[in-house]
Order: C-alpha cells, then sequence, then structure tokens
C-alpha cells in the first residue's frame, strides 16, 4: 500500500496529537533529529506536532508558565516528547521543568529500560532487556528535612512518604509490561526492615501477582537485587522500585550494557484503572554543552524515545512504525555506523539518515507483503 492511500484512510480526527517539549542546547538537536524520523515521509502517516519551547530562557522569560502550559497540553493529548533542558543550580531560578511536569500530569511512573547495543560490550553478562519500573514521585524527593543540635550532636532529619495508589501503579505496570514482554518481575523494596514503609509496594507486587499468574514472580530485597543483576545472563527482567532506589538502579543497569546511548526513559500517568493516561518520553541523558553544534552527539535514545511513544498511540499504523524504528536502528549501530560515543565515526545526522532510510525500506517491504 502506497504512503498517499494510508494517509487518505486516516481521518483528521484519527490523527494524534503529540506534544512536543523543545529544550537546551544538544538536548534540542537530538530532538530534531527524532522529529526527522516521525515525518510522514518516513513512518507514512501523519501525528500532529505542538510545540512549546521550554528552553531555559523561554523559563526564565514566563517564569515557568510555559511549563504549565505544555503540562496542560499533554493532559489534553496524551502524548508528549521532551528534549533535555537545563536545570539551573541557583536558588530560587527556574529549577527543573521535570518537577512541574511530573506533578501537573500526576506522572506516577518512570520506566528505563537497558538493552543491548550491537558491538558494545556489556557489564558482567548483561544481555535480555531490564526495564526498570520506579516510582515518579514521592519517597526522599520532596521530603521535608531539617536538623537540630550544634556541633558534634547535630542530628539530620527527614519525613519520606509514599502512597498506596502510587505503589499498586507501579505494581500493576511492572506485570503488565511483564506479561507484554515475556519477562520476569524481579526485585522489590528493602520490607523486612521497613515493613510499613516499604512494605507497602511489597504488598501490592504481591496482590497483583495473583492477577498475572502466567508471570513469573521473584521478588528480592533491593541490595540482593543489585548484587543479583551482576549474575544476570539471559532472562529479560521487569523490576518494580521505590523512588530512590528506582533512581539508583536505573543509572546502574543502563551501564550494565556498556552504554545509556541505547535507552529511552517514560513518564507516565494513569486513569482509575491503572491504563496509561499520558505518556512522555525523552532521553535519559541530559543537554551534553560541549557536543553542542558540533553535529557529533549520538542521537539514538532520542529517537528510541519517538519510537517508545508511538507503541502507545491507539492506532493500527504506530506500533508498526515503532518495531521499523527500533529494528532500524539496532541495525544500523550492527552495521558499523555508529557515533563516535560507540567507537564510530559517523555524525548525528549520518546516524539519522541512515536509520530514516532503514525505516521507510521496512515499511514499504511490509506494506507491501500484506497485499
Amino acid at each position: 500500500m502506497g504512503k498517499d492511500i494510508i494517509q487518505e484512510v486516516i481521518s483528521l480526527e484519527e490523527k494524534k496529537t503529540i506534544v512536543v517539549l523543545e529544550g537546551d542546547q544538544t538536548g534540542q538537536e537530538l530532538l530534531e533529529e527524532s522529529l526527522r524520523v516521525l515525518d510522514p515521509e518516513v513512518i507514512g502517516f501523519e501525528v500532529k506536532l505542538k510545540h512549546f519551547d521550554l528552553s531555559l530562557e523561554n523559563r526564565r522569560k514566563t517564569k515557568n508558565e510555559v511549563v504549565y502550559e505544555a503540562a496542560r497540553a499533554m493532559k489534553e493529548a496524551g502524548y508528549g516528547l521532551k528534549a533535555a533542558t537545563i536545570t539551573p543550580e541557583e536558588k530560587g531560578d527556574v529549577g527543573s521543568p521535570n518537577a512541574i511536569l511530573r506533578k501537573e500530569i500526576d506522572g506516577k511512573v518512570i520506566v528505563r529500560t537497558g538493552r543491548r547495543i550491537p558491538g558494545v560490550r556489556p557489564v558482567a553478562g548483561a544481555f535480555a532487556p531490564i526495564s526498570v519500573i520506579r516510582m515518579a514521585v514521592g519517597d526522599a524527593y520532596g521530603a521535608k528535612e531539617w536538623r537540630e543540635g550544634e556541633g558534634i550532636n547535630e542530628v539530620s532529619y527527614r519525613t519520606e512518604a509514599i502512597d498506596r495508589k502510587t505503589c499498586r501503579a507501579v505494581a500493576e505496570y511492572a506485570f503488565r509490561h511483564a506479561k507484554r514482554t515475556r519477562a520476569k518481575v524481579f526485585g522489590g523494596p528493602k520490607y523486612t526492615v521497613s515493613p510499613i514503609y516499604e512494605g507497602m509496594l511489597k504488598e501490592e507486587m504481591d496482590a497483583v501477582s495473583k492477577r498475572y499468574p502466567e508471570v513469573t514472580y521473584e521478588p528480592q530485597l533491593i541490595d540482593a537485587t543489585y548484587a543479583l543483576l551482576l549474575n544476570n545472563t539471559g532472562d529479560s527482567l521487569v523490576i518494580p522500585a521505590l523512588n530512590r532506589d528506582g533512581d539508583c538502579l536505573s543509572d546502574m543497569v543502563l551501564q550494565l550494557f556498556g552504554s545509556i546511548a541505547g535507552a529511552e526513559s517514560i513518564l507516565m500517568s494513569f486513569d482509575e484503572d491503572f491504563n496509561p493516561h499520558v505518556v512522555m518520553a525523552e532521553a535519559p541523558h541530559g543537554t551534553a554543552p560541549t557536543l553542542f553544534g558540533k553535529n557529533l552527539a549520538n542521537p539514538m535514545a532520542m529517537i528510541l524515545a519517538s519510537a517508545s511513544l508511538l507503541s502507545h498511540l491507539n492506532t493500527e499504523q504506530a506500533p508498526v512504525a515503532s518495531r521499523a524504528i527500533y529494528e532500524a536502528i539496532i541495525e544500523t549501530v550492527k552495521e558499523g555506523i555508529r557515533t563516535a560515543d560507540l567507537g564510530g565515526s559517523a555524525t548525528t545526522s549520518e546516524f539519522t539518515n541512515e536509520v530514516i532510510q532503514k525505516v521507510q525500506t521496512k515499511l514499504e517491504v511490509w506494506n507491501n507483503l500484506q497485499m
């Protein structure tokens, strides 16, 4: 089926809107590369793009109002694609847009998946994909902190909180993701030391496991999880985690595969039945100021973010295009077309060009085979 015919069968009402959250420095450049892949001439159908400028300059200019506007647009559209942004360190400045976005869309879960990159040596024999399903709110982040006493007797305190709804969202999505990817739910919180606080997530994991008996469930304490990951060789794993644990764990998991280039980061909010309500995809890396303007940065993670977002669009064409992008990226790297961080000599745009060519070829072949 040709591209013209494909586009004709999609009505304006069926087109999905993706809210594009523009960023800073290399983050913005890589976002633009991912948008090249989402062009209708590449994926065979049109998505509407609604842009918001979340650069540090514009966040300061609008006193973060643009971030709130972007969040409202994502709640309406259901989908967002975000570039890396600068978070200023000065107290009283605009701060992190991510914190605002998470709160405004009621984000509950962050998903990061480590996977093999051809030609990149993994650490400790990590081969099968590992997804960390992390709380997006609460726990150590946003906790109230204070100190009492003086000198050697000074004591620091911190109040932390998690809620059952967030625990249930983490557990429910972990098992659904494991079922979809044929993986094992593995790991968990330190519930033996903290049966009331951390035990809440373990309670939800146990309860959800009964609703998904077809999913292999192997709960572990968080410290054992770290140790056992170093010996993992073949199983695809899905690891539910508290906010602080998941933050640390996801960083380690991505590096187990030798590079964070092969991973995307997904922020999700859910409806009352724990189905994804808002999905925002981004790359896990920062703005890489030293690479800004040099056409050398690796666009792989940002393109993977766009592919992951497509997999959530409720249309017939989007999941097919998502798979084509995933395959095209892996094949491009396997054929030796890599940016400098992966030991290659390809520029940013050259890598994207190759991915685009492969996506177009795949979709054309698949469409012809269906006729």
